[in-house]
């Protein structure tokens, strides 16, 4: 009988790395660049195709947060910022997947300075499977949105009536976990819409 599970055990164990291998093969890196236009702190446009910064988690455009014991639109400013350092010039970006709302998870650079990263390093994004480290020194900097009080952005977004979504890390075993939630959300049928 044990000889029957482990046999079963280890087909089902390659059928599962037989499914992964699959899916990243079908997962081609695209490159895009152009001039974006800035949905939010977090989403940008090129031509017809939405992307969104891996590995960060911007306040919605409508989240507001508090500073020196009053709101502000902190959605608002962390929009403003992105929009600052893209300025009008060419953006690149590169991602390999898609997000359950079809936008390219992609990291992007304007005038060689990394989106994402500093997104984060500027408090104006918190991470969101990546960029640790940068979220740490803003937080101990009070910069942006850490010079105050915030909900973090995937908590504000379920408690204002959008489903949560997972973090998207560089890949790896966060990659292929994220992948799996996103695979057993879409067999239950959830949706619902975030940024």
């Amino acid at each position: 009988m044990r000889k029957v599970l482990d046999i079963a055990l280890t087909v089902v164990l390659l059928g599962a790395v037989a499914l992964v291998a699959a899916r990243f093969q079908d997962d081609a890196t695209q490159t895009l660049g152009g001039n974006a236009i800035v949905n939010d702190g977090d989403t940008i446009t090129l031509g017809e195709q939405k992307i969104r910064l891996r590995g960060i988690d911007a306040p919605e455009f409508t989240q507001q947060c508090t500073r020196n014991g009053a709101a502000y639109d902190c959605g608002r400013e962390a929009r403003n910022a992105l929009r600052r350092m893209v300025a009008g010039g060419r953006v690149s970006c590169e991602g390999w997947e898609n997000d359950k709302y079809d936008r390219l998870l992609a990291v992007c650079h304007a005038g060689g300075v990394n989106l994402n990263k500093t997104m984060v390093e500027r408090g104006w994004a918190v991470s969101y499977g990546d960029f640790y480290s940068e979220e740490d020194v803003a937080r101990r900097a009070g910069e942006g949105m850490w010079a105050g009080s915030f909900d973090r952005p995937q908590y504000w977004r379920r408690v204002h009536g959008g489903l949560a979504e997972t973090g998207h890390g560089g890949g790896g075993l966060s990659g292929f976990f994220n992948w799996l939630l996103e695979l057993f959300s879409s067999m239950n049928g959830q949706q619902g819409e975030s940024g």
